[in-house]
């Protein structure tokens, strides 16, 4: 497993993807808001550290990586992850010492391991070889994999089981394709080279569902390049095994006040719905 961003949307999007949110933003506002799953006990309590002698506290992020972090048309660093940030600082009362900044991606690793930041905030994927390195935070969001089918197919049922004997897409050599097979023995799986390509078939209905990752299928649904085609169907579907441990905040091994203070935040965020709103400012459709 190499190190990666969990998911992504390209660059070459991002600008669409702005008009996109502004417009998904309005176009939710009355509908039933989509919930986040709750990855902390709600009944568990995790202490805040002294922070009192703390100098600052600078999270390390990248631009290239929308929504999670990127640089809106004002020039200014935007992003779920970047919110979240902000919100971590100040749910430790510590804003005044709080510092984000962009780096290239491939800098973020050899950064935080020079002192150059405290905590990266990117998307990094956990790996085994990371994890000899740094610390992890508890993973604050999950990425999902879901099915999204053509509504023109006459899909009887609202659950996996309904595509049995019908073709699904998936992208070959993917995380997605192992865990179709192993979630999902029974459907008839067909591979396509590129994520354009299984998004062309499925909207084409040379397949009648494509199993894929939540976040690019989410947005891919709600954008005038579906063509009003698609939607979600069942799941979200979870899997630690292919889709790794979430987004998480990477440290250095010997801060481990810090990393109990970023947990305790992530925890008291969770259950006072702060996380929850940022969420919905970046992903009005959900995920789940």
């Amino acid at each position: 497993m190499t190190e990666s961003k969990l998911a992504s949307l390209t660059l070459k999007g991002l600008f669409a993807f702005g008009l996109l949110l502004a417009s998904s933003l309005a176009a939710t506002a009355q509908q039933a808001a989509p919930s986040l799953p709750l990855l902390f006990d709600a009944r568990e309590r995790l202490a805040r550290p002294d922070l009192s002698s703390l100098v600052r506290l600078r999270f390390l992020t990248s631009v290239d990586f929308p929504p999670f972090n990127f640089t809106d048309q004002n020039g200014k660093l935007s992003g779920f992850n970047v919110d979240l940030a902000r919100e971590i600082c100040s749910e430790l009362e510590i804003s005044d010492k709080c510092q984000i900044q962009a780096i290239p991606f491939a800098d973020l690793k050899d950064a935080l391991a020079a002192s150059q930041g405290d905590a990266v905030i990117a998307g990094l994927a956990v790996t085994p070889e990371l994890r000899r390195q740094f610390v992890f935070s508890r993973p604050y969001l999950m990425l999902p994999a879901r099915f999204v089918r053509n509504l023109a197919a006459p899909v009887d049922g609202k659950t996996a089981a309904a595509l049995a004997g019908r073709p699904v897409g998936v992208v070959k050599g993917t995380v997605h394709e192992a865990m179709l097979a192993a979630f999902f023995p029974a459907l008839k799986a067909q591979t396509f080279d590129t994520k354009d390509a299984l998004l062309a078939a499925l909207k084409e209905r040379k397949v009648d569902a494509a199993f894929a990752d939540a976040l690019q299928l989410s947005f891919w649904v709600s954008s005038p390049a579906s063509d009003k085609c698609c939607a979600l169907f069942d799941g979200p579907y979870l899997s630690e095994h292919f889709l790794g441990e979430g987004m998480t905040i990477m440290q250095r091994q010997k801060d481990s006040v810090l990393t109990s203070a970023i947990d305790h935040a992530l925890a008291t965020l969770s259950r006072n719905g702060r996380l929850q709103e940022i969420y919905l400012r970046y992903f009005p459709y959900g995920l789940y």
